[in-house]
């Protein structure tokens, strides 16, 4: 990574703290460190941070809190730590906005390749704000950022939908729609492959990017996330559950994209 910028990290334990700053420091960040949530906030807010690491259990305010609030203004990668074993706390993590989690402990390599990952997809700062994730591991083999993952046609359009790859922005019947970077991999993997059954697994990697490799582990809790995101994406696309014009549920598999329509 060239010039990866500004960090951030929200934790209270001083031990995880520094550990965390060395991490990112020997990534070549610049590192800002906040022992609170509300002092993380405006450290946040005025250091323009790329990165932020924020941990769940903060002394004066609930990470999840800290996090809405960082999505008022900011739309910086955020990784969440945390060593609460309820997956609610994770789906929880990416309704608000986070892009990934980390269990406590983990070993330092990890919490470098989420980052990294991370910072290959390209910013909201180089694309409409807040739109969504750049794509990352795709149905046809493609990884995040490279030339050959990427459509000719920079416009998919599907049943009054219209997702433009190149500016990372979706309407619906030419009203624009908000998604989050996940919510936008999903989309566009589920739009790429014109009907073909995606599996959890598959569109984890989708809503991940380069991390999760083929051999990479892939936890119940993230194949609950991708649920999460889906119900996300139909709620903004208003499907009707009795007739869906977008998202099919292939029961026991995954998702596939529903035909297109003569209206």
């Amino acid at each position: 990574m060239s010039e990866p910028g500004v960090a951030v990290v929200i934790e209270d334990d001083e031990d995880v703290r520094n550990l965390v700053d060395a991490i990112l420091k020997e990534a070549g960040f610049v590192v800002h460190s906040a022992a609170t949530g509300r002092e993380g906030v405006e450290v946040v807010r005025h250091q323009q941070a790329a990165i932020v690491t924020l941990d769940i259990g903060l002394p004066d305010m609930d990470g999840h809190e800290v996090l809405r609030r960082i999505r008022q203004f900011s739309d910086a990668y955020v990784l969440m730590l945390t060593a609460r074993q309820d997956e609610t706390e994770t789906l929880t993590a990416f309704l608000t906005g986070a892009d990934d989690y980390v269990r406590k402990p983990f070993l330092p390599r990890e919490l470098r390749a989420r980052v990294t990952a991370m910072m290959r997809r390209p910013r909201a700062a180089d694309a409409p704000a807040f739109a969504g994730r750049a794509p990352g591991g795709l149905h046809d083999g493609g990884r995040a950022g490279s030339d050959e993952a990427r459509p000719d046609d920079a416009v998919i359009r599907h049943n009054g939908l219209a997702l433009n790859y190149k500016t990372r922005t979706v309407s619906l019947q030419g009203s624009a729609l908000n998604l989050t970077r996940s919510e936008f991999d999903l989309l566009y993997d589920l739009l790429r492959g014109k009907g073909e059954v995606r599996t959890k697994t598959d569109l984890v990697r989708a809503a991940r990017g380069d991390y999760y490799d083929d051999d990479a582990y892939i936890s119940e809790a993230d194949e609950r996330a991708v649920e999460t995101h889906i119900g996300n994406l139909r709620r903004k696309l208003s499907e009707d559950p009795q007739s869906p014009r977008f998202l099919l549920t292939v029961r026991g598999i995954g998702y596939r994209l529903a035909p297109k329509r003569a209206d």
